[in-house]
């Protein structure tokens, strides 16, 4: 490897502006407030202990969806390093010997409980080096200041980042499955796997500092992105039926499903009588009880007199020019099985269904 290569410039960081000024201020938080609580407990600012605090902030501040930033490796990481950098000193004083060990340990002992915190081998050195403050406490370093630091910083981070939008602790997305079974979303069954993905992270035989859940939703993000450039060019205009059965707020439910029956299909649109879609009507929703939503052990038709009585609204259109690749996570995993299509005005043009994105998917091109 070249010398020109192994200092050339990493690429850009994926981070905004927006994203670079929220760190900063959130580490200037989180570095004022733990220092004020060292001052408290050690009487005096010491460097060693400051400087892994300020790590801990870059992660927590500035990367919180890190696996090596979430609660867990931030607490256990940290208090666990200054338990065996705290035995180290009592144990072989501070000797070059201590350091080595304590750092050693504490690593180790990280990668075994899962807590991985890349500040805890600084704490570890901290607890060796940190002088007569640091050793007059003992055992008790690793609960105050340390544990209590992490912890204040944790809060900190919590209240900052989700005020700011960001998810922390950055837990895992769950997609809701819309039929309440335990089969994955249809968009999860096609593609990669949860065991590919598993053997392609094994395979790096290393850590990588990335979720992998996080992971995961990057790919199928991808995935769905080549989709859109794949099929953008198909428009809903282009697959929507244009002769759509409709009914009005006050047509008579028997009447609505009557239509249903006549034209085999399984919801109706709701047009005002200027053509705005106001609502939509399908087959549950004739054997609805509004004020008994739990199922009936025994379907019986609605005692409801007109359609505006059981439809459902608002309800959710598309747009004529709108990508038919836009409304696949809908069709797919969103359980919709139909969806009107409005112009901007909000009157009623067309309707498409699940049969009309599979039909447009497999032909290939445009009708």
């Amino acid at each position: 490897m070249s010398l020109s290569r192994l200092f050339s410039l990493p690429a850009a960081l994926s981070a905004g502006r927006r994203e670079i000024v929220l760190g900063t201020l959130g580490v200037a938080v989180g570095v004022g407030c733990t220092e004020w609580i060292s001052r408290q407990v050690l009487g005096a600012v010491i460097p060693w202990f400051i400087i892994p605090m300020g790590a801990s902030a870059v992660l927590l501040f500035c990367v919180p969806a890190s696996p090596l930033a979430q609660p867990w490796p931030s607490i256990a990481g940290n208090l666990v390093s200054a338990l065996i950098g705290v035995a180290c000193y009592r144990w072989l004083g501070e000797t070059a010997p201590a350091l080595a060990l304590a750092g050693c340990l504490a690593v180790g002992a990280m990668f075994l409980l899962r807590c991985l915190h890349p500040p805890g081998g600084a704490v570890a050195l901290t607890a060796v080096l940190g002088g007569a403050p640091v050793h007059e406490l003992g055992y008790a370093f690793a609960l105050v200041p340390v544990t209590a630091n992490t912890v204040a910083m944790l809060v900190l981070a919590f209240l900052f980042n989700n005020a700011v939008g960001r998810r922390y602790p950055h837990l895992a997305q769950v997609r809701a499955q819309p039929h309440g079974t335990l089969d994955p979303v249809p968009s999860q069954r096609v593609g990669f796997s949860a065991a590919d993905l598993d053997a392609a992270l094994a395979s790096f035989g290393e850590v990588l500092d990335v979720d992998r859940d996080d992971l995961e939703e990057i790919l199928v993000r991808a995935q769905m992105n080549a989709r859109r450039r794949q099929w953008g060019a198909v428009r809903c205009a282009d697959i929507m039926s244009r002769d759509v059965v409709i009914v009005r707020p006050q047509t008579p439910v028997l009447e609505a499903w009557a239509l249903l029956a006549r034209h085999r299909v399984k919801a109706l649109p709701v047009v005002a009588a200027d053509a705005r879609l106001v609502g939509i009507v399908s087959v549950p929703d004739f054997f609805i009880d509004r004020s008994k939503p739990e199922p009936q052990p025994v379907p019986r038709m609605s005692s409801a007199g007109v359609v505006a009585q059981i439809m459902s609204s608002p309800v959710r259109s598309a747009r004529p020019g709108q990508a038919l690749a836009d409304l696949v996570g809908a069709f797919s995993d969103g359980g919709v099985h139909h969806m009107p299509v409005a112009d901007d005005e909000g009157r009623l043009v067309g309707m498409i269904t699940q049969s009309d994105v599979v039909a447009a998917l497999f032909a290939g091109e445009p009708r």
